[in-house]
């Protein structure tokens, strides 16, 4: 098997206005939200456009990410953006939807205004992993989406200038 290009369409962009986020879908994708109403989160794929450059894409080592991690971890043991394919995940709480003008809004996204969003998916408790298990350095960090919202993030990441 050989390894070769792909295409991926971008269906929308993350926005921030002051405190409000929101993603809004390209014209022609406004009717993928159908029979959206009634989920509570979903799951969103985008792409990290800021960390997207050649020296990045190359990167598989980092060294000591976290203040309890190890000194090297490699790419695929991180979330970090700097990796081949800037392809990053995060779940949202929809607040409402605009069904008309292709608007989904929520209370948080971390990504950046203007970051392409490839992909929507609605998110399902059987996505949960019963038995999850984490690295001792990292089993102090929360275990549900909304403890995550107010987590001092500055305790556990050793924040960089550069990845």
């Amino acid at each position: 098997m050989t390894l070769g290009k792909f295409e991926i369409n971008q269906v929308g962009i993350i926005c921030q206005n002051n405190d409000e986020y929101y993603i809004k879908l390209d014209k022609k994708y406004k009717v993928g939200l159908k029979s959206l109403e009634g989920f509570s989160h979903l799951q969103l794929l985008w792409w990290a456009h800021l960390a997207d450059t050649r020296k990045n894409r190359e990167k598989t080592l980092f060294g000591n990410l976290f203040k309890k991690g190890p000194d090297q971890m490699g790419v695929f043991s991180t979330r970090a953006p700097a990796r081949p394919n800037p392809i990053m995940s995060s779940i949202i709480k929809v607040k409402s939807i605009d069904f008309n003008k292709g608007i989904i809004h929520t209370s948080f996204i971390d990504a950046e205004e203007n970051s392409p969003i490839l992909d929507i998916k609605p998110y399902y408790p059987m996505e949960r992993v019963k038995d999850c298990k984490v690295p001792n350095w990292c089993q102090d960090w929360p275990t549900w989406y909304e403890e995550t919202l107010g987590f001092d993030w500055e305790q556990v990441i050793n924040f960089q200038k550069e990845l």
